[in-house]
């Protein structure tokens, strides 16, 4: 039996990919470095560029230079999503490398208790609103409940990618306060990506105990195996490639590493990013200066179109209609005083300031893309309308670009101590001490 000949991409197909990774990196790129200018971090003009030139703006404004630049067809489409999702996982998993172990092993008490606070409150608020809305498709009592626990669902997710580039435009990643909230919002989105496995199989075939039976499997066998035999195997790569004087035996392990834990949280029916990030965890660099070429192309390049290319599916034009603009008041006032006085409870319950805890709450915030694949879920099975999905996008939109300000502004009245600097040393490849793992 002879394998069928697969054709290559068509000439046509090529040119549409092509000017449209062009266009939204230059966008990126551009208002990126006016936010910057205006004291935000470059992410805000990332996640701006896709509102800017899809629908809610260029899209509505001048349809047709809109159709000439950015692609009409899905599988077009298709393609910039696998290159924005090739670098949101490089960037999660390159995050989890920068990571101190050894600090959150002596704060795991704090990272659950910010976690547990930061994860409840947004739910339970989230459910109660949904229950007071219509729900958008059917009119019975399941579908009702359906719909509650999907909007709690999306009021409770922590967007570790957005919270990864954010930290790092804006040089945070080393403050103890920003491993915080990345341990924190990793156990949040791993919670949250196990309900919605579940509400998923609720609206389709239903839940049984075979099915929660199974996820739970899931997801505690990726733990123990990470924990296990995946640690020790990775250890065993990155040792290897360590003897390379070049970075890119190191480069080309540490990608491959970052997409195999990847493929086997997606293959497990969890979010891809959730075992990137993991996997990141594991890579122990000697010398972290050899990991400086993979992190500016993912965060120059990689990262901008996956951000630029989150907002092209936002149609925010109607929000135009005055009672779809008080619900979706009402979805992002719940959503960020949820999130952010359950975070900051948290972390006072913990032991830690006020300032401290504000900058938690700033942090754990931003929902960013991770709102907009839960949505889109929504969407696609029918328990959102498209009215709702504007709704949660406008959420994902607000609180990814409210948590950056609120960062520098809180986190200016938290001291930086020596092993912050210290920190930054290593993750800036100036202290070839490895952190604690």
């Amino acid at each position: 039996m002879t394998l069928e000949v697969i054709p290559p991409l068509a000439p046509d197909a090529l040119l549409v990919f092509l000017v449209a990774v062009t266009i939204l990196l230059l966008t990126a790129r551009v208002l990126g470095r006016l936010a910057t200018r205006v004291g935000m971090p470059a992410i805000v003009g990332e996640l701006l560029t896709g509102v800017l030139l899809g629908p809610s703006l260029l899209g509505h404004l001048f349809p047709q230079v809109a159709r000439l630049l950015l692609p009409t067809d899905p599988g077009d489409m298709h393609l910039i999503d696998a290159v924005g999702q090739f670098g949101v996982l490089l960037l999660v998993g390159i995050t989890g490398t920068h990571l101190d172990l050894g600090l959150l092993r002596s704060q795991r008490r704090t990272a659950v208790v910010v976690s547990l606070c930061g994860l409840l409150l947004p739910l339970l608020g989230g459910a109660g609103l949904g229950l007071v809305l219509a729900a958008p498709a059917g009119d019975g009592t399941a579908d009702q409940v359906l719909f509650a626990l999907f909007l709690a669902v999306a009021m409770g997710v922590t967007a570790l990618p957005v919270i990864a580039k954010t930290l790092t435009d804006m040089g945070l990643l080393h403050r103890t306060v920003g491993q915080l909230i990345l341990m924190a919002g990793t156990v949040d989105d791993a919670v949250c990506w196990f309900l919605l496995s579940l509400l998923v199989a609720a609206a389709t075939v239903g839940v049984s105990a075979g099915t929660v039976a199974l996820s739970v499997s899931a997801l505690v066998g990726f733990v123990l195996f990470v924990s296990t035999v995946g640690r020790v195997l990775v250890r065993a790569v990155m040792r290897r490639v360590a003897r390379s004087d070049e970075a890119g035996p190191t480069v080309a392990a540490t990608v491959v590493v970052v997409l195999a834990g990847a493929v086997l949280t997606h293959g497990l029916g969890m979010e891809a990013a959730l075992g990137a990030f993991v996997a990141g965890l594991l890579i122990r660099v000697p010398d972290p200066a050899k990991l400086a070429p993979l992190r500016t192309v993912v965060l120059t390049v990689l990262a901008p179109i996956f951000l630029a290319s989150a907002g092209l599916r936002m149609d925010l034009t109607a929000l135009r209609d005055p009672g779809l603009a008080l619900t979706a008041t009402a979805v992002v006032a719940v959503a960020v005083a949820g999130k952010f006085a359950g975070a900051y409870l948290g972390a006072r319950l913990s032991g830690l300031t006020s300032w401290e805890g504000l900058a938690v709450g700033a942090g754990m915030n931003a929902r960013g893309v991770v709102e907009v694949i839960v949505a889109m879920v929504g969407l696609r099975l029918g328990v959102f309308d498209v009215d709702m999905y504007t709704i949660v996008i406008l959420v994902a939109i607000v609180t990814s670009v409210m948590a950056p300000p609120m960062l520098r502004m809180t986190l200016r009245r938290v001291r930086v101590e020596p092993e912050e600097r210290r920190r930054l040393r290593r993750i800036e490849g100036r202290d070839p001490t490895p952190a604690s793992r």
